[in-house]
Formats: structure tokens, sequence, C-alpha cells
């Protein structure tokens, strides 16, 4: 089957949907406001959409993986932002080399966990 798909774009929740917005924004993202309570994020041809929305099992089981061409650039940049001095409940982790690639982990302001990776070539 051909899908001709354009972009895959997923839906994520927020426990405090405006942190969250300043929170996505810092980490580089164009907020596209959709309406009250949902924004699109974009970044180059990928977006998500973000939900004033929260129940607990889903955002606490929410992982998303974005891949980068340089995750020890992206690490610099990311901890030149100091996000977790910014926002409570915000980690990162550093990169772990696994048999796949490299990644780095943020967790965002209502528990959404980041995966940021690099495929070794």
């Amino acid at each position: 089957m051909q899908h001709n798909a354009r972009s895959i774009r997923p839906f994520i929740g927020a426990k405090n949907f405006d942190l969250s917005c300043r929170f996505y924004r810092d980490l580089g993202f164009e907020e596209i406001k959709i309406s009250s309570n949902m924004s699109l994020f974009t970044s180059g041809n990928l977006g998500f959409y973000l939900q004033d929305a929260y129940v607990r099992d889903w955002v606490d089981n929410t992982m998303i993986f974005m891949e980068v061409e340089d995750v020890e650039q992206f690490w610099r940049d990311l901890q030149a932002l100091d996000l977790p001095g910014k926002y409570e409940n915000v980690r990162l982790v550093p990169i772990r080399t696994m048999d796949w690639g490299r990644e780095c982990f943020v967790h965002d302001p209502s528990g959404i966990l980041w995966h940021i990776g690099e495929f070794s070539k």
C-alpha cells in the first residue's frame, strides 16, 4: 500500500497548557495557534499538536522520538537553554550510546518523554 504521506503529527497532552506552550517555544519549535486549547508546534517539516488536555496515564506513557543530525550539538544547545532551571519537572538526561546509535532525553513539564537521537551510520 502506498501512503504518499506528507507528515505524521501526534497529539500530546499538557498538564498546564500555557506553561507547555512556553516550554516548546523555548525548545525551538514554532507555535501555530489552532484554538484556545490547541496549538501546532513545528520544526521544519516536523510537527505535533499540543492540547490543553491531561490524562495522567496517557501523558505518563507518551514518548516521542526525534531524529537529529548531530546529537552532540543538540545536547550542547539543550544544556545552554537551562530548561530545568526555568520549568518545574523538566529533566534532561545525557547522551547514551546504544547498539543502534546515540540518544539523550528531555522530560517536558507534563512528563512527556522525548528521545532525541542520532542513528549510527
